[in-house]
């Protein structure tokens, strides 16, 4: 369905430093990829958020519609494949009516099994949601941003590819390759307008009160982040502010890959 078909109320933004913008979210279903596409919406972008779960979706849409949003759900289950991505891309933009200004890439799996666990489908599949879903992705829609010589992408990494943890082995190692083509593509495609960054998320718990003692402590903050303040962070690398900024790690983590936690 094309936005131009569909009637909006007033956006309830304060800023809309997103206004006239539109932006694709994978995973835009639940935690981080959600709250983005919320965000976003009340700055004033039209979004496509994307996801695997059509309850989801719909619960996505209905939040922020009745906040005066422009959203529209594909439902999408990422696969790595290159003719995946540009479907995706093209549904997308004929939904907004427009070519996308932001990429959020935010889709991913995560098991948190060790690597003697971890059979060869589970690695595959990983790097198949994590890495070539956004690898694809970015090589459809960045060239174009590049054309028109504006437009961000964004990528999601992670606080456990500079904090090594026991498990979760793979997962590390595909937020890893996100943080390398980061700077790949900062260094490609920025002499043409496009700016790409990425936020490496602490721990996130849309249940705070769920967290862990263990996760806390680990953190000069003393406890989980919550998905919005992520969301916060998208917005600043996706907005006009940002605009002299290429290819960062903007670690939103409370502190836990950058200061000592003092056990006294």
């Amino acid at each position: 369905m094309l936005f131009g078909d569909m009637l909006f109320g007033e956006v309830t933004s304060v800023s809309e430093r997103l206004q006239g913008k539109t932006a694709l979210i994978t995973g835009a279903t639940s935690n981080i990829g959600r709250a983005t596409a919320v965000a976003f919406a009340a700055e004033g972008a039209a979004v496509v958020a994307s996801g695997r779960d059509h309850a989801r979706g719909d619960q996505v849409v209905a939040q922020i519609t009745g906040s005066g949003g422009k959203v529209v759900f594909i439902p999408v289950a990422l696969d790595g494949s290159a003719a995946g991505a540009r479907q995706l891309a093209a549904q997308a933009a004929q939904a907004l009516g427009a070519e996308i200004d932001i990429l959020v890439n935010n889709a991913g799996i995560f098991p948190g099994t060790i690597t003697a666990a971890t059979d060869e489908a589970t690695f595959d599949e990983v790097f198949a949601v994590n890495v070539k879903s956004a690898f694809f992705l970015t090589a459809e829609i960045a060239p174009k941003m590049a054309d028109r010589g504006t437009g961000a992408v964004i990528n999601l990494g992670s606080w456990i590819v500079r904090l090594g943890i026991p498990v979760a082995t793979v997962y590390a190692a595909s937020k890893g390759a996100i943080e390398t083509l980061t700077r790949a593509w900062a260094a490609e495609h920025a002499p043409r307008g496009v700016r790409v960054n990425a936020i490496p998320p602490g721990v996130i718990n849309d249940r705070p009160a769920e967290g862990s003692d263990f996760y806390v402590r680990g953190t000069v903050a003393n406890t989980v982040g919550t998905p919005d303040q992520i969301a916060n962070a998208a917005v600043y690398l996706a907005s006009d502010e940002a605009s002299f900024v290429h290819g960062i790690f903007l670690d939103v983590d409370g502190g836990r890959t950058t200061v000592a936690v003092n056990a006294s």
